[in-house]
């Protein structure tokens, strides 16, 4: 390596992407249920109990969809487009038995997660004996690339109830590295052990450095929260469900849309399929 090239990896390894809090905007809610108005009301308290431990305003909107008021997708598409709510409280297999579709997430939940970018918050289902959290004590924002990700830290840490814990993860795609490990490998030019452990380190540097830069930029903001970091690698969809269950999750945050595609972004479908009793917020 010349000593430019050297100079250059310096300085790059040094320029670290920093944080920055965005403002989230929640002050109008859509409760979105089927069933009858008993069911749908009672649900609707739910919504209201679980959020009102987080850090939002208190003056909020809330608007009802009962199951009365909808018959298609298409429907809700079209209240969703005439009120333009900021988040869009609902759960799994609207107007479909659960116990006939237990690992889906329903038509609704289907086109909404795609066809609009208002986040989606998904709760247990109240057809089902599982219990809504009763705050949301413990959130985590997870991704497979958390540096730079300033939306979804942002949502994370404004739906963290007042003294309660934002874990910030970040799972590093095992197969994936040891793919081009094995790459690496059958170049001879280059040391494998030692380019081994250069990139493992420098993989999980980056998203540690962007976690402290959140850490520092909430703390700063006087957001009464405590951050915390998982920064592993995995790849598997069990890997993913042992850190929520491991440590409690109250609410789940994540990325959907997958970039340029109609179809969910990489394990986040298999996710919020699977964990019927974690609330998710899908971005």
């Amino acid at each position: 390596m010349t000593n430019i090239d050297q100079f250059e990896s310096i300085f790059k390894k040094a320029d670290k992407q920093l944080f920055e809090l965005e403002t989230v905007d929640l002050d109008s809610m859509l409760v979105l249920s089927d069933g009858d108005e008993a069911l749908s009301r009672r649900f609707m308290h739910q919504v209201q109990d679980f959020l009102d431990t987080t850090l939002l305003e208190k003056q909020i909107t809330w608007h009802q969809m009962l199951g009365s008021e909808h018959s298609s997708v298409s429907d809700v598409v079209s209240r969703i487009n005439d009120l333009q709510p900021d988040l869009v409280c609902t759960f799994r297999n609207l107007h479909a038995p659960a116990t006939d579709y237990p690992y889906s997430l329903g038509v609704y939940l289907d086109v909404l997660s795609q066809v609009t970018d208002i986040p989606v918050l998904v709760l247990p289902s109240p057809h089902r004996t599982a219990a809504i959290p009763k705050s949301t004590g413990t959130v985590m924002a997870i991704a497979d690339h958390l540096t730079g990700d300033h939306h979804l830290v942002s949502y994370a840490a404004r739906l963290t109830a007042p003294n309660g814990s934002l874990l910030l993860t970040h799972v590093e795609d095992q197969q994936v590295f040891e793919r081009f490990m094995s790459v690496i490998s059958k170049i001879p030019s280059i040391e494998t052990d030692s380019a081994r452990d250069s990139i493992r380190e420098q993989l999980l540097a980056e998203p540690r450095d962007y976690i402290a830069s959140c850490s520092r930029v909430i703390a700063e903001k006087q957001l009464p929260i405590q951050v915390r970091e998982i920064v592993t690698f995995g790849h598997s969809l069990l890997d993913y469900q042992q850190l929520i269950q491991q440590h409690a999750v109250d609410l789940l945050v994540l990325n959907t849309k997958q970039e340029d595609q109609l179809a969910m972004h990489g394990l986040a479908y298999p996710l919020c399929v699977e964990l019927r009793n974690t609330p998710i917020l899908m971005l």
